[in-house]
């Protein structure tokens, strides 16, 4: 009985140390599916690690997962279009493309923190333009051969939205543009 429940625990170690790595991984899968009400009872519980400005440190929260009606009762319709359908703003139209206050960038769709002003920088693309997020944690990448050549697209870590893409014509230290529309962002101005 004991070496059974052993066994059991191990598998489940195993199971969860598997399913772990393969998420960290880079691989082309489309975050914003909307997965049936099983699985979405399943990844509901599932937390990830990301940096909060606020707490100016790490914290575990839970991934965010919700139906595309979910979405567009929360979203206007051209975040929604951008965020959950991988679509882009025009050039020039966002509001944070300008923007040069001081604060925190976060996702329009969670919350989560993902860039700061201080890596903001004048990139002449007509959309905001950073070279890192606040921490590598809070997003993700995929590789997206939508316009017939291959780019890497940008995502929130938490939920999946499509935020923009990044680029390696970027400034020092980094060399890497991130080019993000304007509607999948909110910004949270420094009361400092």
């Amino acid at each position: 009985m004991i070496i059974l429940k052993n066994m059991t625990i191990l598998i489940t170690l195993l199971t969860s140390l598997f399913l772990t790595t393969g998420c960290t991984q880079k691989k082309t899968v489309d975050a914003r599916a909307t997965p049936d009400l099983r699985e979405t009872t399943e990844l509901s519980a599932q937390k990830i690690k990301v940096f909060s400005a606020e707490k100016n440190g790490y914290i575990l929260v839970e991934k965010v997962h919700k139906t595309d009606e979910e979405w567009k009762k929360q979203l206007e319709p051209l975040s929604f279009e951008v965020t959950r359908k991988a679509g882009t703003e025009r050039a020039g139209t966002g509001k944070y493309e300008n923007n040069h206050e001081k604060g925190i960038y976060s996702c329009i769709c969670c919350g989560n923190d993902l860039f700061t002003s201080e890596t903001k920088f004048e990139s002449g693309t007509g959309w905001p333009s950073f070279w890192q997020p606040i921490a590598k944690e809070n997003v993700t990448t995929n590789s997206d051969h939508e316009l017939g050549y291959e780019r890497t697209e940008v995502l929130c870590a938490r939920c999946g939205a499509h935020l923009g893409h990044v680029f390696d014509d970027g400034p020092k230290p980094t060399g890497l543009r991130y080019c993000m529309n304007s509607v999948a962002l909110n910004f949270q101005k420094n009361n400092n």
